[in-house]
């Protein structure tokens, strides 16, 4: 007799089991398993364990365990897929129990659904508490033979139920299997799934609430112990095996599951699509050439040869869905900007041909996959687009797709030590103790700190908390919404993959995006992206102000005043280039075209970086532009000799050694794989490729070295040309629009006071106006206003944003005449002391012409004023006389002081308005400093004089037991990092209070691309 495991719970079931596969799999090769199953309470997980026994050479079902509804009662009931038409039948009663949030499976949808499933009754107590034969004689009439009972005998242990469920299966000729709950892998893992149960119920160990498992004998027993629970019964065994054996599923992968265009049936598909790109050609491009026409015939003629026309329509019209929805979409992104059809259908904003992109880097012939078209959106937008198609193509055709978080080092340490009941000062120190750097491991933490160490050897339920720790980290903890993805489905999902509830109306996918590809459902990614959204922001910002839309489709690419910007590094807000590092790159580069962007954009990164300082020296003929054969010459002359794109790769071999674009496409892929055997055959076939064409075999042999050596370097130049566009744009607009361009900068990086503090320091320095926030004047966020920026009254902290909505509305009724009549007129709801004294000390009531002092010490009486004349939003006795009734007068008050209006601004804005503190103060010293924000462009080791205020101190020991200090230092250009080592600290420690004005003198230290000073002296 084989064995066989008919109840396996995998860590997919959240919770519910730490069964990983890993482990999982060679323990039931060691078994010789035949057959195994698994058995969750969703189908998480399926794909992963189906595809592992295929590995395994395990034969492997389906099961779900699951209630049913009977008689006003809920029974547990596992189901085992049959048959195919049994597995479609599970995918949709998963489905239906998960969107309609259903806890037992009612009557009508059994009888449904029953056909190819198998249906086991489990031993367990709610079956046998009373006399429950009416409900398995009920599921006997629904599954006829594939109806069965279970006996569970967990570490061997009879159950005292046992006796009448046998009896009851035996009334009803229900046959028995034999089974196991298999929850953990070992029995010592029992304690952890406890903990793992405790964690899923936020509840501790200790606390009487707490469900305790059903079992502690929940693991999966060794082949031989199985068999020696049911010594007395191997008939059961028999049946179990024999049951898991007729359970015969074919999954079907990878296919091509894509969508369909909804075409009336008499229109042809390839003649419309066609019809739709020379229209769209001959908008975009009036005076296209015969190479656009060629191009777009061949991307056509592949497009419909792979089966994809659909998949183009289909997006071709959500993007024309948000163009005319005023939705900012982005001009590409990845390898889909190099398709002609792309760009005549405006999927794309980027002409392939002018910008040398190849479609085989985007849609290969010669390797058939997926075309990949994802798509930016402003992000606040994104959902509109995805409603759209939700509303289009059909709830049950559209989902979003399930992620799974997982418990990292940090979460199952603090989770399982709350569980454990551990005191919250112990639950910090235990944060503090793992490093918080994504990837980190508890091993890995325990390794780096001997503080961790010597903490858990101070206690044992301290070791058995990390031990435990351990078992459950990496386990999925809980299930989210993919930030992109969305399936489209030629016919209802669930005929492919269970669904389940998800936010907006919009289903969401039980399985991750490696398994609906793997299953071969279309995968499109609609990206949220920021500066869209600040694009976006700025166009609308423009035409309120100006009356006039800014087409960024029609910004001229070779603007000198944009390039200047550029060239002299002034990218804060401009995207992708706004890092340290990426300013330098541009300030070496000085870029004078648009492919000087591109290909910065494409060097950026780690390994090809290196080649900047070359790209610029050749550039700017300080060297000579050397090839290493004549024929590479205007293949890479645009990035003067310099290998940066993927698509340069293909066109060398293409050129060299004769290949057609689709196999230079796969030698890319293949070299890049850095795999000896597939070096030395794909040379093989490039000499060949050469060799045929005159070249020499010492020529070739170079080139190919070559090829390899940029494999890993190569950046899609199509993914590099669609985002500069992106980061020229808001270069052009930052250049041309600043007003616009900071307004909707600051309005994005609202909160975030250091941020807000560095694009002030820069419009003042372009000696661009910011005005104050204005009960009168001020909108929502910030806004232009006669050439200035106009601070939002959202960015004052403290305000709701009901009271701001309520201000708004009231304003347009006409000004306030003070501070009394707001009360009237939005209602004492909103108009309370809490709300109103953030915008009094931000100064945004200075528009009544009384001091701020005043105005603070009126509030009281303003607010009692207002709660007697407009207590509620609905029309009072006084709505009408509120203009003659009497008015509280202004309090009289002293006027505060300079530096307390200030201090106030700092804490209601998050920044000093009206003057900085250091800025003032420098003015009183009458010296030279250098500013913070400078510190970058001096040299290391040059000496500095800086005067900042003291943010933060951090005083810290080094390995001798020496006290020193890292301090935050802040001035009206931005903040800098002071180190004091211990001769510096023990001198001028007593000067570091925050807040204090210190004078320092030191030298600049630059580290991994950090700009510091050493201090030397200190004067207050």
């Amino acid at each position: 007799m084989s064995m066989v495991y008919p109840h396996i719970s995998t860590s997919a079931d959240l919770l519910k089991s730490t069964i990983r596969l890993g482990e999982l799999f060679p323990f039931l090769k060691q078994q010789g398993t035949a057959a195994a199953a698994i058995v969750n309470t969703t189908l998480y997980g399926v794909l992963p364990f189906w595809e592992a026994c295929h590995r395994a050479g395990i034969h492997g079902v389906i099961g779900f365990s699951t209630y049913i509804d009977y008689g006003q009662q809920v029974f547990p009931v596992v189901l085992y897929a049959k048959t195919n038409k049994g597995y479609g039948n599970l995918l949709k009663v998963s489905s239906a129990l998960s969107t309609r949030d259903k806890e037992a499976i009612p009557e009508q949808w059994l009888k449904a659904y029953s056909e190819g499933l198998v249906c086991v009754i489990p031993n367990k107590e709610g079956w046998i508490s009373a006399d429950q034969t009416d409900g398995m004689e009920y599921l006997k009439r629904i599954f006829g033979d594939d109806c069965y009972g279970s006996i569970e005998r967990p570490g061997g242990e009879v159950s005292e139920l046992e006796e009448a469920f046998v009896s009851a299966c035996e009334q009803l000729q229900l046959n028995i299997l034999a089974t196991q709950e298999s929850r953990y892998l070992t029995e010592q893992d029992a304690f952890a799934f406890e903990v793992a149960a405790a964690i899923s119920q936020g509840l501790k160990l200790n606390d009487p609430q707490r469900e305790r498992p059903a079992s502690t004998k929940a693991y999966v027993p060794p082949a031989e112990e199985f068999r020696s629970w049911f010594r007395d019964h191997p008939e059961w065994l028999a049946a179990t095996e024999m049951m898991l054996k007729n359970c015969q599923v074919h999954i079907p992968m990878n296919r091509q599951l894509l969508p369909v265009f909804p075409l009336p049936e008499d229109v042809d598909r390839p003649s419309y699509i066609a019809d739709l790109c020379k229209k769209g050609l001959a908008e975009r491009k009036p005076d296209f050439t015969d190479a656009y026409t060629e191009r777009l015939q061949y991307e056509l003629a592949v497009i419909q040869k792979m089966g994809y026309i659909d998949y183009f329509l289909i997006v071709a019209d959500f993007m024309k869905f948000a163009q005319e929805k005023g939705i900012m979409t982005g001009p590409g992104r990845g390898s889909s900007a190099s398709s002609l059809v792309a760009y005549s259908l405006r999927i794309t904003d980027v002409d392939p041909i002018e910008n040398g992109l190849l479609f085989e880097r985007f849609l290969n012939p010669e390797r058939v996959t997926l075309p990949d078209i994802d798509i930016d959106f402003a992000d606040y937008r994104r959902h509109e687009v995805v409603e759209y198609v939700a509303n289009k193509y059909g709830a049950v055709r559209t989902a979003q797709i399930i992620t799974f978080g997982t418990l990292s080092a940090k979460a199952v340490a603090r989770d399982t030590a709350r569980v454990f009941g551990f005191e919250a000062e112990e639950l910090d120190a235990i944060s503090k103790m793992i490093p918080s750097r994504p990837g980190i491991t508890l091993k890995a933490a325990l390794k780096e700190s001997n503080a961790l160490n010597d903490w858990i050897m101070k206690a044992e339920e301290r070791k058995t908390w990390f031990k435990t720790a351990l078992k459950l980290e990496g386990l999925p903890r809980h299930a989210s919404t993919h930030a992109a993805g969305v399936i489209l489905s030629p016919t209802p999902l669930v005929d492919y993959v269970p669904i389940e509830k998800g936010s907006e109306g919009i289903y969401i996918t039980q399985w991750p995006m490696q398994d609906l590809e793997a299953v071969g459902l279309l995968k499109m990614d609609f990206l949220g992206l920021r500066n869209l959204t600040i694009l976006e922001q700025i166009r609308w910002l423009f035409y309120k102000d100006q009356k006039r839309w800014i087409n960024y489709q029609k910004l001229p690419l070779d603007d000198k005043e944009t390039f200047s910007l550029l060239a002299s590094g002034d990218t804060t807000g401009v995207f992708q280039l706004e890092s340290e590092g990426m300013r330098q790159a541009l300030k070496q580069i000085h870029p004078t075209a648009f492919g000087d962007i591109v290909a910065v954009n494409a060097l950026f990164r780690p390994g090809p970086m290196e080649f900047i300082p070359l790209y610029a020296r050749r550039k700017h003929k300080k060297e000579a532009v050397q090839y290493i054969h004549p024929v590479l010459e205007p293949i890479l002359e645009e990035t003067y000799g310099v290998i940066v794109y993927q698509e340069q790769i293909m066109q060398i071999a293409a050129q060299m050694a004769g290949f057609s674009l689709g196999q230079a496409d796969l030698l890319r892929r293949a070299v890049s794989k850095k795999k000896r055997e597939i070096l030395d055959e794909e040379r093989s076939r490039f000499l060949r490729g050469a060799l045929a064409k005159g070249f020499s075999e010492a020529e070739a042999s170079e080139v190919y070295d070559l090829i390899v050596r940029f494999a890993d370097y190569g950046f899609p130049k199509s993914h590099a040309v669609a985002y500069s566009m992106i980061s020229y744009q808001l270069s052009y607009v930052k250049t041309h629009y600043g007003v616009y361009f900071y307004a909707a900068l600051l309005s994005n990086h609202a909160g975030n006071a250091e941020k807000t503090a560095q694009l002030f320091q820069e419009m003042r320095d372009k000696k661009i106006g910011i005005l104050p926030p204005s009960i009168q004047a001020s909108q929502n966020s910030y806004a232009v206003e006669d050439g200035k920026v106009r601070i939002g009254l959202s960015a004052v902290k403290g305000v709701p944003g009901s009271v701001v909505k309520a201000v708004l509305a009231a304003r347009k009724e006409g000004p306030f005449d003070n501070l009394f009549t707001i009360g009237e007129r939005i209602s004492a709801i909103h108009f309370t002391r809490k709300a109103f004294e953030p915008l009094i000390k931000a100064g945004a009531l200075d528009d009544f012409g009384m001091d701020r002092a005043v105005l603070l010490a009126s509030l009281d009486s303003a607010v009692k004023h207002a709660e007697l004349v407009k207590p509620t939003e609905e029309p009072g006795l006084f709505d009408d006389l509120s203009s003659s009734f009497m008015k509280p007068k202004y309090a009289k008050a002293s006027p505060i002081p300079e530096n307390l209006k200030l201090d106030f601004e700092k804490e209601v804005l998050g920044f000093y308005l009206t003057t900085h503190p250091v800025e003032r103060e420098k003015e009183n010293r009458n010296k030279n400093f250098v500013d913070l924000n400078a510190l970058k462009n001096k040299r290391d080791r040059e000496m500095v004089t800086i005067l900042g205020m003291v943010e933060e101190v951090k005083r810290i020991r080094t390995k001798k037991g020496d006290a020193m200090a890292f301090v935050n230092l802040q001035d009206d250009t931005g903040p800098a990092s002071i180190t004091l080592f211990p001769q510096e600290y023990a001198k001028y420690n007593v000067l570091l209070e925050p807040h204090t004005i210190l004078e320092i003198n030191g030298t600049v230290e630059k580290r991994n691309n950090k700009t510091a000073v050493i201090c030397k002296s200190i004067q207050t």
